[in-house]
């Protein structure tokens, strides 16, 4: 079935220290997912964006804060637009050099003379005077709301820099306002936040949010990128969807030592109810099956007790999820069922019944991507490549019926990273990241642990 609209993300790259397309993207992505019925998908080089890269999408979300995209680039968006398209943009789409600006020696920015990239600010419907423009202090404040489909509701919390002094084009609505208060560097009045324009056909919508994940983490922030990006695309936006019920999570641990940042990462997803079982017998005790979505087992025990074994089969017999996180590979050395048929990987701490002893290297940077053909799976939809700082495994078990999602080409560990296990029934996935703490505070990498979650749930 053909998404209600499909939004392509131009974005990957940025020169400054505060702008993380890599953090932000992902954030955008998972917000449009979860509050209306488009799709997206990311394009990280900027320069490839031609009318045939454009074809097919009703909107275009401009997360780009780099050079000049060069002539044929910018004719393309700009006839995209004017055609009809959609565009949304934010927050570092108020970019210097896009506006004929520069850098000067004390790290300001400064006119140069040019327009820069002149339809940019007839898109958006505004520009902005170096000498003016500003922002208040990184702080929490209130936004009001006017009567629009982008705005789910009357206000809402932002967390954010809140930018003044704008020069907005006639024919810009005003859609979101909030105070600039002077205690925090601002300006005394109240600021347009958000914008709508029209360019040709095309609908416009741009916001001053947005700053970095941390202002996108905002239930109010999201729903408003998620809705002006369906009324760019479709110019109306769906009806503020009812609650789901939440995904209900098992975590279970034991066996390993693990970083804090494990709670965190289940802490702060949307929609998703955890319990943490500290051990197998408190995990076990009682049934599980209707009581839980997806047991996500982050211990490692290689022997397995009566109970949990019975509880374990019960599970999957039942087509229900599973998430072996990182040292869980280790599980159930003495249970060839649950590592053969159910994961589809074992790493061996021995060597063991012909299986040759494995390998690990801790505190290793490298790079996790998608496998070829596979960028479209509901467990990596928004999932950027991965650069971490984490633990490496090598010569392990691997079964020939498991589907790989994302790999490595480093040479101190097997190729597989994150794949789906061979059990007919359940909905098994194996992620080996997750030793450090940098690696479970990667945006992307939460992104991943989530939409494993909700595909495990079958909810995606």
């Amino acid at each position: 079935m053909l998404a209600a609209c499909m939004v392509l993300f131009v974005t990957g790259q940025t020169d400054s220290l505060y702008h993380h397309w890599e953090q932000t993207t992902p954030q955008i992505i998972g917000a449009i997912r979860e509050h209306t019925p488009c799709e997206a998908r990311v394009l990280e080089e900027a320069r490839a964006v031609t009318p045939e890269a454009l074809a097919g999408y009703q909107a275009i979300f401009i997360n780009y804060n780099g050079p000049r995209l060069g002539p044929a680039q910018e004719k393309a968006i700009e006839e995209f637009v004017r055609r009809g398209g959609g565009l949304v943009s934010f927050h570092q789409g108020l970019y210097g050099e896009w506006f004929g600006q520069r850098f000067n020696a004390q790290r300001r920015w400064e006119e140069t003379g040019s327009r820069g990239w002149a339809a940019w600010e007839e898109m958006i419907g505004a520009r902005w005077n170096p000498e003016l423009l500003g922002h208040t202090l990184r702080g929490v404040f209130e936004v009001k709301c006017q009567s629009h489909p982008a705005c789910a509701e009357a206000s809402f919390t932002a967390n954010d820099e809140l930018y003044h002094r704008f020069d907005l084009k006639p024919g810009t609505k005003v859609v979101a306002t909030a105070f600039s208060d002077t205690k925090v560097q601002g300006t005394g009045k109240v600021e347009p936040i958000a914008w709508t324009n029209s360019y040709g056909q095309g609908r416009v919508f741009f916001t001053t949010l947005g700053h970095d994940a941390t202002a996108l983490y905002q239930p109010g922030v999201r729903r408003l990128f998620a809705r002006a990006t369906e009324w760019a695309a479709t110019g109306s936006a769906s009806a503020p969807r009812a609650a789901a019920k939440p995904v209900r999570v098992l975590a279970v641990t034991g066996g390993h030592g693990y970083p804090e940042a494990f709670y965190s990462l289940l802490n702060g997803m949307p929609g998703i109810e955890w319990k943490h079982a500290p051990s197998h017998e408190d995990a076990f005790r009682r049934p599980i099956n209707d009581r839980f979505d997806v047991l996500l087992l982050h211990d490692m025990y290689e022997r397995v007790t009566p109970a949990a074994q019975h509880a374990l089969e019960r599970w999957v017999e039942a087509g229900k999820g599973v998430i072996s996180l990182h040292h869980a590979i280790v599980d159930y050395t003495e249970w060839p069922f649950w590592w053969q048929e159910v994961i589809g990987g074992k790493y061996f701490v021995e060597a063991k019944d012909g299986y040759k002893k494995s390998s690990y290297k801790e505190g290793v940077e490298f790079v996790v991507r998608a496998v070829k053909g596979k960028q479209g799976h509901p467990v990596l939809e928004g999932v950027p490549p991965l650069a971490v700082e984490d633990e490496m495994y090598k010569d392990m078990w691997h079964s020939p019926r498991i589907e790989v999602l994302m790999e490595t080409d480093n040479p101190l560990n097997d190729r597989p990273v994150v794949y789906i296990g061979p059990h007919a029934k359940a909905r098994a996935i194996h992620i080996q990241l997750g030793h450090s703490a940098h690696t479970m505070e990667n945006p992307g990498y939460r992104l991943l642990i989530r939409n494993a979650i909700e595909w495990a749930a079958r909810r995606r």
